[in-house]
């Protein structure tokens, strides 16, 4: 693994010029509570898996998608992913397959926002394993990062400040939506321009 390429896949999903990353990674949390960190777990990891396969393809210039539309589908997935949220039935998630293929397939799109900048690191790379590999990995672990502050949050406003789960739920969903949501008008603009 490249140590680089770590660090860069942390920073860049921390970063808050790229929010957008963050976001669907907290309305992917929104729903889940400490004891559910395993489920969590594999949601993330989902979400790298999916990103993986697009940076991998796209690095190896497989696949080239318009950044405009990109720009547009990922927000357009935190949205679906909230609202999902928003209108799930029960507090705790059910089933995991729903959650899992959102991750799965949004961290596909997600991956292919990530492209143009990994392409731009990797150059004229003729071995690009270890450059992926690192940078993933450090893209999981900033993920994680990610998890974690939302589960400590979650915990102090559900078990310390005594809120339902369920409106907590719905107030992290709700404003995630919202923001994804002037994402998603930003993005509608830019592709009829």
């Amino acid at each position: 693994m490249d140590l680089m390429y770590f660090e860069l896949g942390w920073q860049h999903i921390l970063n808050w010029e790229g929010y957008d990353h963050i976001l669907f990674v907290i309305a992917l949390s929104a729903v889940y509570v400490v004891n559910e960190w395993k489920k969590l777990l594999v949601l993330v990891t989902a979400f790298t898996i999916g990103h993986s396969i697009t940076l991998a393809l796209s690095a190896l210039h497989i696949i080239k998608v318009s950044s405009s539309l990109v720009e547009f589908l990922i927000p357009v997935t935190i949205c679906i992913t909230a609202l999902s949220n928003i209108f799930r039935r029960s507090e705790a998630p059910q089933h995991l397959q729903l959650n899992y293929f959102y991750a799965l397939f949004f961290g596909l799109i997600h991956g292919l926002g990530f492209s143009n900048y990994l392409k731009s690191l990797l150059g004229s790379q003729a071995n690009i394993v270890k450059p992926l590999l690192g940078f993933n990995i450090g893209l999981e672990f900033g993920q994680l990062l990610i998890v974690g502050v939302v589960m400590l949050i979650s915990a102090i406003i559900v078990n310390i400040g005594r809120v339902s789960r369920r409106d907590w739920n719905m107030f992290l969903s709700s404003a995630t939506f919202g923001v994804a949501f002037l994402m998603v008008i930003q993005g509608v603009r830019e592709l009829l321009t």
